[in-house]
């Protein structure tokens, strides 16, 4: 078997910042959990990439099943209909085929709380069974809706919209906020504010 190739410091930190976490960072850059940790240490990048509590990874992958390699779908010689659609979306993104943002405005802000992109898979050719590249692309809730059609039906809308208006309260409310989302606010931007104010990180909405 051939020598694994050295990881440069710039392939970790891309990879890095397409994951998140080492184990999907080393699956993106098609190495070894092994290799791949040898050398982010080395450049001590492995440390500020652990993500032991699965922050941003949707439910369905923390299970023992591991996700399908997406070349075999893309090229059709695996059929995607015995797959979870949801893991087939992560996959095309965490394996480096689609980047996690609209293809069209290239929007990929992430929501603070769950560090999730709202983002749609569109099948240009409306087969969900085709997950060739020219055929998928992520799209925005705002261009799905535009180029695509509606996005919640009816009965979705009139939920939504029949919420009681909630004004928030006078009591104060302790608020922890850990060191991850610390670190994903400054990475917002948000890091001008007093560290030791961490409530106002918090939407009173």
């Amino acid at each position: 078997m051939p020598k694994a190739k050295p990881l440069t410091k710039e392939q970790i930190v891309a990879a890095q910042a397409k994951t998140l976490s080492n184990m999907a960072a080393a699956r993106y850059l098609h190495v070894s959990y092994q290799h791949y940790k040898t050398w982010a240490k080395l450049y001590k990048l492995f440390e500020s990439h652990k993500n032991q509590a699965g922050k941003g990874v949707p439910k369905f992958l923390k299970g023992t099943k591991k996700m399908p390699h997406m070349l075999e779908i893309i090229e059709g010689r695996l059929s995607a209909a015995s797959f979870n659609p949801n893991k087939l979306k992560y996959a095309l993104i965490e394996q480096g085929y689609l980047s996690e943002e609209c293809s069209i405005c290239k929007f990929k802000e992430r929501r603070v709380l769950d560090y999730k992109i709202p983002l749609l898979l569109h099948f240009k050719d409306k087969n969900s069974n085709n997950y060739g590249l020219d055929n998928v692309q992520l799209l925005c809730y705002n261009h799905y809706f535009l180029q695509v059609g509606d996005i919640f039906n009816k009965q979705d809308e009139k939920q939504i919209e029949s919420q009681t208006e909630h004004f928030g309260t006078s009591e104060k409310i302790e608020f922890e906020v850990d060191d991850y989302h610390l670190q994903r606010l400054k990475e917002l931007g948000l890091d001008g504010i007093d560290e030791d104010d961490t409530n106002q990180y918090i939407s009173r909405i």
